[in-house]
């Protein structure tokens, strides 16, 4: 596979007016042309001027992640499109809650395992723990793989949340 044909995750933020509909037009775009989306947050970011910010991780070579970010300019509330992949430093973040279900040592280790990855116990039984893990995505991943074997019985996520580092904002 040639190097310009590499498929590779890209975090795009979009800076959006805050109206009903904008977000299906974001997700139109993406269907409609048979993009996927990884993962998806959206949220209110400016109050006084009605901005959301939409995070989307999608994947392409890096003719489809330019075709994305064009084709995202051009939708008519969007005031900016920022490739944080490609712009410098940015910080991402994930939430997940992960509910283990075990007793005896497998309830122990989980509760290891959790200390080790700074994994918070928001829920307790006498047979299951519901967990908040906080972080990229690889250490949420990593986390979840390890519960497997302990009784993981669900996980909620919320997407990636990113930011660029240092002095630029909205």
């Amino acid at each position: 596979m040639k190097i310009d044909q590499q498929i590779n995750f890209h975090t795009i933020s979009v800076l959006v007016d805050n109206e009903p509909g904008v977000l299906a037009r974001v997700i139109g775009l993406f269907s409609g042309r048979g993009y996927n989306i990884e993962s998806l947050t959206v949220a209110e970011v400016d109050i006084e001027k009605s901005l959301s910010r939409i995070t989307i991780v999608t994947s392409g070579t890096e003719m489809i992640i330019e075709q994305i970010k064009a084709q995202l300019g051009r939708l008519v509330p969007v005031h900016r499109v920022s490739d944080l992949t490609l712009e410098g430093p940015h910080v991402d973040r994930e939430l997940a809650l992960v509910k283990v279900i075990g007793t005896g040592d497998k309830r122990v280790e989980s509760l290891r395992i959790a200390d080790i990855f700074r994994a918070r116990v928001v829920d307790s039984t006498n047979e299951s723990f519901v967990f908040e893990i906080v972080g990229d995505t690889g250490k949420l991943n990593a986390f979840i793989d390890l519960m497997r074997p302990l009784g993981l019985a669900d996980i909620s996520r919320t997407g990636v949340a990113a930011i660029a580092r240092g002095t630029s904002s909205l």
